[in-house]
């Protein structure tokens, strides 16, 4: 409205609770109050998710809040290119834009390549990414655990087991067709998240594959998510309620039928 494009950063997204009227009553739907005469190229980013060892009112993951949305667009990178990329396309849309980084991965290295280094270099949002291709189960995820479906797949590789992950990159909007073209060729169906089991972001991508690839489908799609609790601080149980490799293994062999 003032020609400013402002960038708003949480220390974590469990704090935008604060402003979540702002974020949701205010910036999502000023176009539409508008009849589209006003613009609000916002973008709001943090981190998201369970880093470890901060408890339940600092665990949380948004991806879902703020997923159903109309209004917002919401990304969420995994690696550097991702981070880069999308945030270069956020700030570059004229609509608020949310952007779930995640603490865990602020530690972690990746290789960026030449094309990536390139000032210009923007990801869509909206599109997912095959990060690696399969043809026996699609894992389907976001965010830090594209890097623990990538070594699930590993894993189910060593078994006989080809798995394709997808890395949605983009919560809303949804990449419909990469996720039904990739079901449609395996025939099964991984998702998996950082969040709570009811209503989640899982929950919405095995409703977009009901809809669109019923027919395609060998086996009931599986959903691997945080336990459906408040995060515990003691780290025992805290390991007990965050998605790990194994979990996605198992899922997948459910799938598969190679696992009660």
């Amino acid at each position: 409205m003032a020609g400013l494009k402002p960038i708003i950063e949480f220390m974590t997204w469990n704090f935008s609770l604060q402003a979540i009227d702002h974020i949701v009553n205010s910036a999502a739907k000023l176009r539409y109050m508008s009849g589209g005469d006003f613009d609000c190229p916002i973008v709001f980013r943090g981190p998201n998710g369970p880093p470890t060892g901060v408890a339940a009112q600092h665990s949380q993951c948004f991806a879902a809040w703020y997923g159903s949305v109309p209004g917002l667009k919401v990304v969420a990178p995994w690696n550097s290119t991702d981070a880069k990329g999308l945030l270069k396309a956020a700030i570059r849309d004229p609509n608020p834009v949310v952007v779930l980084e995640n603490e865990l991965a602020y530690n972690m290295s990746f290789e960026m390549g030449p094309e990536t280094a390139s000032p210009d270099f923007v990801i869509p949002i909206g599109k997912a990414h095959i990060e690696r291709e399969g043809k026996d189960v699609t894992i389907i995820t976001f965010s830090r655990l594209v890097g623990v479906a990538l070594d699930a797949a590993q894993a189910l590789e060593k078994e006989g087991i080809s798995a394709e992950v997808i890395n949605l990159r983009t919560i809303r909007p949804l990449d419909v067709e990469t996720i039904v073209k990739s079901v449609k060729k395996t025939g099964r169906a991984v998702t998996a998240e950082e969040g709570w089991r009811r209503f989640g972001v899982g929950a919405e991508i095995s409703a977009v594959l009901f809809e669109h690839a019923f027919d395609f489908l060998d086996a009931p799609v599986e959903r691997v998510t945080g336990a459906d609790v408040p995060m515990p601080y003691a780290k025992v149980l805290e390991d007990l309620c965050m998605v790990q490799t194994n979990n996605i293994v198992n899922a997948a062999k459910r799938v598969v039928f190679r696992k009660k």
